[in-house]
């Protein structure tokens, strides 16, 4: 039971693991947005994020609706947005580590 609790995690992970996937989330945490206006910010033709969007939505991140012609999105598990905040942190401490590598190899 627990390997099933694992897989389902690392699904959840996989399914934020992309660069436009992780643009969109950030775009979302201000709220519901129509896949048209999420395009035009993280740089990606309509298709190719809608794809995206698809997969997180598949794995429960985000949810979805239908407002006339408009697919609006908005992100469904508001924690995933700690996730990512974890996630600069770790970046930050990496930063700092190469830093003082840095100044070690200038002394």
């Amino acid at each position: 039971m627990k390997n099933q609790l694992y897989k389902r995690q690392a699904d959840i992970a996989k399914a934020i693991a992309h660069p436009v996937r992780v643009a969109a989330l950030d775009f979302l945490k201000n709220g519901e947005q129509c896949v048209c206006d999420i395009a035009e910010t993280v740089g990606s033709e309509r298709s190719n994020l809608s794809k995206h969007l698809s997969i997180m939505v598949n794995a429960g991140v985000l949810a979805s609706r239908k407002d006339g012609l408009k697919v609006m999105y908005s992100i469904k598990t508001p924690c995933v947005l700690k996730f990512l905040d974890c996630l600069k942190e770790c970046l930050k401490e990496q930063m700092t580590e190469q830093q003082q590598m840095l100044e070690a190899l200038n002394t």
